[in-house]
């Protein structure tokens, strides 16, 4: 469960046309589970205008038996000079109950290079994956950093190709409303604008995981986007993922840049 919040928690977490000027800037969040704290979570992200280094670290609080306490930290590297953040590494490490997992992945021309996740992920059970999933896709983060030209609805057309380094699977993205954020207990009011996820596996997954499908048949995912100052990056305010065990909710705290 900690792999799986925490694998979600990057991906709502994520930082996206293109702009020269450098930005360094940071965003914090708190995640709770069934409206109960469960992790807090720190962004930073980098951009030289024709490189960008985006790092995530998290801290699980927990939630008895459903959530272990632990930690994650990623790092997401590539290159940002075109419209869209293009992989070159992602590193994954998290801690959670003594044990320690890891992954890496390499890309080159959004095709991966190379993986290895430490210990191994067993194959019983598993969707194989063919070496045609490897070809068209990015990393976990940085598919969802969001580039572009003005907070709008062209923001949530997409398709998300990702390969984690265990699971490959899509993610389509299309545009719900306009809204506005209003709560002074954020780290945002403004106008922002809301996003929904269809959630499609393709491989490395068990066949018969009860989240898989979960997610695949029956959750929603919901994002709202919002504004990073003038830097033309779109970072989330907030992210609903419904579970069979209650909402996961990501809302922002505070943002710097």
């Amino acid at each position: 469960m900690i792999r799986t919040s925490l694998a979600a928690s990057a991906l709502l977490l994520g930082l996206s046309q293109a702009q020269a000027a450098p930005v360094d800037a940071t965003a914090s969040y708190v995640l709770t589970l069934g409206g109960i704290n469960v992790a807090m979570m720190h962004i930073d992200l980098d951009d030289d205008g024709s490189s960008y280094t985006l790092g995530v670290k998290a801290n699980v609080a927990g939630l008895g038996a459903v959530v272990a306490s632990g930690t994650a930290n990623v790092t997401a590297k590539g290159r940002s000079s075109g419209g869209a953040l293009r992989s070159e590494s992602f590193a994954l490490e998290t801690r959670a109950n003594g044990e320690r997992f890891t992954v890496d992945v390499g890309y080159a021309g959004q095709n991966v290079s190379s993986f290895k996740v430490e210990p191994p992920v067993s194959d019983y059970d598993r969707i194989p994956i063919e070496r045609s999933h490897l070809a068209g896709v990015g990393d976990f983060v940085s598919a969802f950093v969001l580039k572009g030209n003005a907070l709008d609805k062209g923001l949530c057309d997409r398709r998300m190709r990702i390969f984690t380094g265990v699971e490959r699977f899509n993610l389509d993205m299309s545009f719900v409303s306009d809204d506005n954020a209003t709560s002074p207990r954020t780290g945002y009011q403004g106008p922002v604008v809301l996003c929904s996820i269809a959630y499609e596996p393709v491989s490395g997954h068990y066949e018969n995981n009860e989240i898989t499908n979960y997610l695949a048949d029956e959750s929603r995912i919901l994002v709202w986007y919002m504004p990073l100052g003038d830097s033309g990056y779109f970072i989330p305010y907030r992210v609903l993922l419904g579970t069979s065990m209650g909402d996961l909710s990501m809302v922002l705290t505070k943002a710097e840049f």
